[in-house]
């Protein structure tokens, strides 16, 4: 017995003492993925499908930019009649504090929401979604929730880049405010909105505004960079983003407009996120930002604010948008409403 003590204890020195290959970085071999069984037959059927038609598209001047996005545009409003009926909401533009919005309020809103009010951004790499193309997530929001949202059409590159969004976002929820308790004010968005949801908590803070009740952040572009192991675990896994090599590093760039991609209100990861209100986010093990999500929670977590993750079993980026049928988009909203039920005053 004493001997078989002696060379385990040989093999852990062994172990301790021999270093590690030096490795710069890995070489992977090329292999299949099976579909995810866990997943739902919907989103199955999403992987199934393959890769977005447009992730590798590279508009070179202003003008191919707006078309490009005017096309995407055109696609998404055509949808949007027979979401607002099946979500059962009510559809108003407006206007707050200069900004153009869209107000979504469902038929019967919830008991405890009716003092509640929550502020959307959409998301689409800064450029994508302009006016009521930006809305889908708002009005599945509203109908699943019960709850008044106000999405917010911020202004995009290439005519107005950074900082232009975050300055219609922070102008929006100081107009929000002056008719709101800070407590009964929640702030959602996905992607591009999830960023921006984070940067306007650092913005509102350095401004002294009384910060939301609550947040929620889908799958956040919380790093402009490619920073982050999904950044390269996820290229070419993520069928919906796919690379960063494709548009959406030539949408960061558009939108940095020079300025230095750290800077916390254009990657909030690299903020302060001390005294942040509660929070939610969500990702999937597909997700090219799955590494942005999770920075974000430990960075919560490690700043002793609350912090919820939900990951998705096989999911690419945002894909709970894609259906207001499938589970993982009732799951995705269910989650939402009740998180913000738990922390929004009533």
């Amino acid at each position: 017995m004493s001997s078989i003590r002696a060379i385990f204890s040989l093999a852990v020195v062994i172990l301790v003492a021999s270093p590690l290959a030096a490795e710069e970085a890995r070489d992977v071999p090329a292999r299949q993925l099976p579909l995810p069984e866990a997943a739902s037959s919907d989103l199955r059927a999403m992987i199934q499908s393959g890769s977005m038609a447009t992730w590798n598209d590279h508009p070179a001047t202003a003008d191919e930019w707006k078309a490009w996005v005017d096309k995407g545009a055109e696609r998404a409003r055509a949808a949007l009649p027979i979401l607002r009926e099946k979500m059962g909401v009510t559809f108003e533009a407006g206007r707050i504090a200069g900004v153009n919005i869209f107000t979504i309020t469902p038929k019967e809103i919830a008991p405890e929401n009716r003092d509640r009010v929550l502020i959307h951004f959409h998301g689409g790499g800064y450029v994508l979604n302009p006016g009521e193309a930006g809305t889908a997530e708002a009005i599945m929001m509203a109908g699943y929730g019960h709850v008044r949202v106000i999405s917010v059409d911020y202004r995009m590159p290439p005519d107005f880049p950074y900082p232009a969004a975050m300055d219609d976002a922070l102008a929006v929820y100081r107009g929000v405010l002056a008719t709101n308790d800070a407590s009964r004010i929640g702030v959602f968005g996905t992607s591009t909105g999830g960023g921006m949801t984070l940067a306007l908590v650092l913005r509102a803070r350095a401004e002294n505004l009384p910060l939301p009740g609550a947040i929620a952040a889908g799958t956040p572009w919380s790093d402009l960079q490619k920073v982050g192991d999904s950044y390269f675990a996820n290229d070419s896994v993520d069928n919906v983003l796919v690379r960063y090599e494709g548009w959406l590093g030539d949408a960061a760039k558009l939108y940095a407009a020079g300025h230095d991609m750290r800077d916390p209100y254009l990657s909030p990861i690299y903020g302060d996120y001390h005294g942040f209100p509660p929070t939610i986010l969500a990702s999937g093990t597909r997700d090219l930002f799955l590494s942005n999500t999770v920075r974000v929670h430990r960075k919560l977590r490690e700043a002793g604010s609350t912090a919820d993750l939900v990951v998705f079993e096989g999911l690419s980026h945002a894909q709970y948008l894609f259906s207001a049928d499938m589970p993982e988009a009732k799951e995705y909203f269910r989650e939402l409403s009740t998180f913000f039920t738990a922390h929004l005053k009533s």
